[in-house]
């Protein structure tokens, strides 16, 4: 399941299914808002996304993943609007009965979605004008 939000994602909350007990491994990894990119300070960051396009391409990734790794559940939730320091932007997560298949299956998750998902992001800088990034060519983390 690939899913869009405008709230705060908690650092805590799994879902459920991942959990299942036929699953001897999860995987999850978070991308948070730093404080700077390419040796300029940030203050925050701003999201924009073609909606219906990005579910459906989030949703296409996941389906993509689960042939490939043959994991049991895999989760993506991305943020959009104006995140502050230290927020989650990204979160995804992979349940499998093994965990070297959650590994890869979350790796393939945070690679393609950053790849593939229309979902623009501007740096707010500590000095100077804000500028939309290119995170697929630059070290953009969260």
């Amino acid at each position: 399941m690939f899913v869009l939000s405008k709230n705060p994602i908690n650092q805590s909350d799994l879902p459920a299914n991942l959990k299942a007990p036929n699953n001897g491994g999860i995987v999850s990894f978070e991308g948070l808002v730093r404080n700077h990119n390419e040796g300029r300070g940030v203050c925050s960051l701003e999201y924009e996304c073609f909606e219906e396009m990005a579910l459906r391409e989030g949703n296409e990734i996941i389906k993509e993943a689960v042939i490939k790794f043959g994991v049991t559940d895999l989760y993506a939730i991305h943020r959009y609007g104006h995140l502050e320091i230290g927020e989650v932007a990204i979160r995804v997560a992979a349940s499998a009965p093994h965990r070297q298949e959650a590994f890869l299956a979350c790796q393939f998750l945070i690679d393609e979605i950053k790849r593939r998902v229309p979902i623009w992001k501007k740096e707010h800088y500590v000095e100077g004008v804000s500028e939309w990034v290119a995170c697929h060519q630059s070290s953009c983390g969260g």
